[in-house]
């Protein structure tokens, strides 16, 4: 039977006397173009969407009926580092800042933060837990993820439609095998990461042969 995240490491904070407890995840590591996006969510105890679960292991269409159900229910807030950002400070950085500016964007303060991964954002200035395989095992940090994805997804599609030939609509901007040819096909683009090492090699193979 397949393990769902739950509402355990809520609960142990609350117990500690903590009422805000956020969720936060982000979406976009991996890709070599677009920005890294984060979210960030404070679920209603009462009011928790069933079928909560790491946006991974969701369809589309249900991931889209819960972030319809989350944005009704809970205080949430997306946000972004841009791909220059990332480029200048390091992808782990920019997807911290990412999740500080998420949190920082909540209608409610949140006084504990429960962060997927094995580290904290530097930055954090309230209690927080790292928790590893966050998003299959906090409903909030699941959450958090849901919103993050679909959020990503859809700036995709949007940059697919400026920059044709990368099938970003299909690949999100990770590096499948269509994707990667695009890449020597046609080039790299402005919203592609140039400290990323097949889109960093293109680049300096393109400068050697103006050479």
């Amino acid at each position: 039977m397949m393990e769902l995240p739950d509402y355990s490491f809520e609960l142990a904070a609350r117990a500690l006397g903590f009422r805000a407890v956020a969720g936060v995840d982000e979406v976009g590591r991996g890709p070599l173009c677009g920005p890294v996006v984060a979210a960030a969510v404070i679920l209603d105890p009462a009011r928790i969407p069933d079928g909560l679960n790491d946006s991974k292991k969701l369809s589309h269409k249900r991931r889209m009926a819960l972030e319809a159900a989350i944005k009704t229910d809970a205080v949430w807030c997306v946000a972004e580092a841009s791909v220059a950002e990332i480029d200048q400070i390091n992808i782990v950085q920019a997807s911290h800042l990412a999740m500080c500016r998420a949190l920082a964007g909540l209608a409610r303060k949140a006084d504990h933060v429960l962060v997927d991964g094995n580290l904290l954002p530097k930055a954090l200035a309230i209690p927080a837990q790292a928790i590893v395989r966050g998003d299959a095992r906090s409903v909030t940090i699941a959450a958090a993820s849901i919103l993050a994805k679909e959020a990503r997804d859809r700036m995709m599609v949007d940059l697919a439609q400026q920059y044709p030939g990368y099938g970003w609509e299909r690949n999100a901007g990770y590096p499948t095998k269509d994707h990667l040819q695009a890449l020597l096909d046609l080039g790299p683009t402005p919203v592609h990461r140039r400290s990323f090492r097949p889109v960093h090699n293109i680049l300096c193979q393109d400068i050697s042969l103006s050479r």
